[in-house]
């Protein structure tokens, strides 16, 4: 299964910049929409890798890739990138399932909102989306516009391939749960990512839905990794360290 993630770091552009890595001790089957080694397939590791709010590659895979290659990192692998500092990363369990999670919340977006570059009555506003009244975690909080919500989620049972799409979709209705709990009207960023991982063999579980038996505690510890994770002010990885 999947070791406890190494925080560890890498060189670029003259800074230190951080990033998380899991190592597993076997092959596991793997759901994910990350950049790098996503759709359904086995994969060995996971890497969640800080980028500055300055990031303009157009090629995300590739430079995950390369980062891969600079750890050690063999055969195929999930890689994911947040302007969160991935040291932040937040870990919680439920009844074997662990979840972890980089939680940045200052772009929110209602999933079905209208798109303002569609509608010239919202073109002027840059950040459209109607706000809740605050809960009292983010009352009196600076808004920041650091974004993306990378959630990695480990399962100890064989999902089938229907379990683990639905699986995905448990933990993005948690996470969008927790989000307005913390007072956002919004589902999510533009930019979030969910991973899940299981074992690739033993009799595959059929059901990943929010009342299934791995489902329910999914939908747990997402939830509550996603709430401690947003709770308090997120300030960007390199907008901190150049303060």
């Amino acid at each position: 299964m999947l070791a406890e993630p190494t925080l560890t770091s890498r060189r670029e552009d003259g800074r230190d910049v951080p990033l998380l890595v899991w190592r597993a001790d076997r092959p596991l089957l793997s759901v994910s929409s990350a950049p790098l080694g996503g759709g359904i397939g086995v994969r060995h590791w996971v890497v969640n890798a800080t980028v500055p709010m300055s990031y303009h590659r157009d090629d995300p895979a590739d430079h995950l890739a390369e980062l891969a290659g600079q750890l050690g990192l063999d055969g195929p692998g999930v890689g994911l990138l947040t302007g969160v500092d991935v040291a932040e990363v937040v870990a919680r369990a439920d009844a074997g399932v662990r979840v972890w999670a980089t939680v940045g919340l200052g772009t929110p977006v209602q999933a079905a909102a209208p798109d303002p570059a569609a509608d010239p009555d919202q073109a002027a506003d840059p950040d459209p989306v109607p706000a809740a009244a605050p809960g009292p975690a983010r009352r009196g909080v600076p808004a920041h516009r650091v974004g993306t919500v990378n959630i990695v989620v480990e399962v100890p049972v064989r999902l089938g391939d229907a379990a683990l799409v639905n699986a995905v979709a448990t933990a993005t209705e948690a996470k969008a749960q927790a989000i307005r709990e913390l007072g956002l009207a919004a589902t999510g960023t533009p930019t979030d990512a969910v991973t899940v991982l299981c074992p690739a063999g033993g009799e595959p579980s059929a059901y990943g839905g929010p009342r299934s038996a791995w489902g329910a505690p999914l939908a747990r510890a997402v939830h509550a990794a996603v709430l401690a994770g947003g709770a308090g002010t997120v300030v960007p990885w390199s907008e901190r360290r150049t303060a």
